[in-house]
């Protein structure tokens, strides 16, 4: 088995190594050059895969030890066109049952599933990180029809480099636009799904934690929150360079998506005339109307409702497109070329792509926002330098706090395996020197529980302060050797550490802290 760093064909560096069992080459972590944190040069192949531990983590298919370790897979806007992030978006509607199926699938030990307009990300607790990627793959080209030349876009992240990502995301310093507010709701939204279906634990429950801190304080401590331009802002400002002011505008609205009523609330504050609001459920489409003061109307009106609108703003959630090119030609013609905007925020798309060779209709879609919406470049760098210096001390610290909670099970199983060792010699003391008063026998064991704990402390304050994660893991099996321990992992069997893993945030936080 080899690793190895490889360049792959878009100019990013790859870390993978030959799997025997596969018989081929694993990509374990990739990331795009453009990520402004530069991951590679910071935490280099170290940190990307851990190296076989004695009594670390679960035993693999080979009879490896592996550390359970935090993974990311996942593929967004910086990674791949909008036409193949469309193909691996997962509906809301089958989320949960996602995270069910992949909650049981092999190296996976817990797992959050965040899709956005943006991305689609798989947030993994692995037991095996190997195994787990091969189970996401798997899901991925049963489900979606993943093309192994296509596994290039999708980034795989582990350990320090996974937790970084993580805190950017909420961020939004991953965002299409930087510090987008709406990416908070989504990632809190993910997590949430997450917890109800069980897949989330205490490790990514307490990562997820830390990640929406670290946003806020981002958001409150440097420019990011002032720069930020959401999907809504961004189609108000391609609106009114189109139009210039928006008074008296016609806004139609295709769907109920919160991004959709944001977007006409924002054009309704700056002058916009009318709303007309169509929906697959009437219901909700007067429902919306109502909220934003305007009208609602039918599907099967929703042509002549287009010849009569100045813009077009669509989210439908429809797995198919809305609009064709061939419908599209014919609304133009009877507005006799006069000029459409058409903003398709949907995901996957509402429109048509060739729409925008329709001349009289201007189609914009998430590229195309991003495109027409250029943020000042300067500021841009300045508030991202300072998020990232927050980003990037915050991942350390906690990256720290995750690497001495690793060497507990060590202290624990010493810990019992010094007070077997005492158990033992004071047992043959007293049958060979006893019987003893009941203040003898009490000082006795005073004595041994202070040595033990002395030992057990000690040592776990030398393991928690060892700078390299390498040095640790070496300190820690020469310790597991030396005295002949038990797995580790077996002797959490009942302790409050073991517990958390299967109890909520509480004892987990508990646990990080121990």
């Amino acid at each position: 088995m080899a690793r190895q760093i490889a360049p792959n064909d878009s100019g990013s560096r790859v870390i993978c190594r030959t799997d025997e069992k596969l018989n081929s080459k694993s990509f374990l972590q990739i990331y795009p050059k453009p990520l402004k944190t530069n991951v590679w040069e910071r935490y280099g192949p170290k940190s990307i895969w851990h190296r076989a531990c004695d009594f670390k983590g679960a035993t693999s298919a080979r009879g490896v030890v592996v550390e359970p370790t935090l993974m990311v897979i996942g593929l967004n806007h910086r990674t791949a066109p909008l036409a193949m992030r469309e193909r691996f978006c997962i509906g809301e509607n089958r989320r949960y049952q996602v995270l069910r199926q992949l909650k049981a699938a092999e190296g996976v030990e817990e797992v959050i599933v965040l899709c956005t307009r943006c991305r689609t990300e798989f947030l993994i607790w692995a037991g095996e990180p190997t195994l787990a990627a091969s189970s996401i793959l798997q899901f991925l080209s049963s489900e979606y029809g993943l093309k192994l030349t296509e596994w290039q876009h999708f980034y795989r992240l582990l350990d320090e480099a996974a937790l970084v990502h993580i805190f950017r995301v909420p961020s939004g310093l991953d965002s299409l636009f930087l510090g987008e507010p709406q990416v908070v709701s989504q990632v809190e939204a993910a997590w949430k799904q997450a917890r109800t279906v069980g897949s989330s634990g205490p490790f990514l429950n307490s990562t997820l934690d830390m990640a929406l801190e670290v946003s806020r304080n981002v958001r409150s401590e440097t420019a990011i929150g002032k720069l930020a331009v959401s999907i809504p802002g961004a189609a108000l400002e391609l609106s009114r360079q189109m139009f210039g002011s928006l008074d008296g505008r016609k806004v139609l609205l295709l769907g109920t998506d919160e991004m959709c009523e944001q977007s006409v609330r924002y054009m309704i504050g700056h002058g916009a005339a009318s709303v007309v609001v169509i929906d697959q459920l009437p219901a909700r489409a007067e429902e919306m109307a109502e909220k934003l003061g305007g009208t609602a109307a039918t599907v099967a009106d929703r042509w002549k409702c287009m010849l009569n609108a100045d813009i077009v703003i669509s989210a439908t959630g429809c797995p198919h497109v809305v609009l064709t090119r061939e419908e599209a030609e014919r609304i133009a013609q009877e507005r006799n070329r006069v000029a459409l905007v058409v903003i398709d925020i949907g995901m996957p798309r509402d429109v048509d792509p060739e729409v925008h060779r329709v001349e009289g209709i201007m189609l914009y879609d998430l590229e195309g926002l991003e495109r027409a919406v250029q943020q000042k470049a300067e500021e841009r760098i300045a508030a991202s330098d300072d998020a990232e210096k927050i980003v990037a001390a915050k991942a350390q610290a906690f990256h720290t706090r995750l690497q001495a909670q690793s060497v507990v099970p060590t202290v624990v199983a010493l810990r019992q395996r010094l007070e077997e060792i005492c158990r033992q010699e004071l047992d043959s003391f007293i049958e060979e020197r006893g019987p003893f008063t009941r203040e003898q026998d009490q000082a006795l064991h005073a004595i041994t529980s202070q040595v033990i704990h002395k030992i057990a402390a000690s040592l776990a304050r030398e393991l928690k302060e060892l700078p390299e994660k390498e040095e640790q893991e070496q300190m820690t099996a020469a310790v597991a050797r030396l005295f002949h321990l038990e797995s580790p992992r077996e002797a959490l069997a009942g302790t409050k550490f073991e517990r958390g893993k299967h109890e909520g945030r509480k004892e987990s936080a508990i646990a990080i802290n121990y």
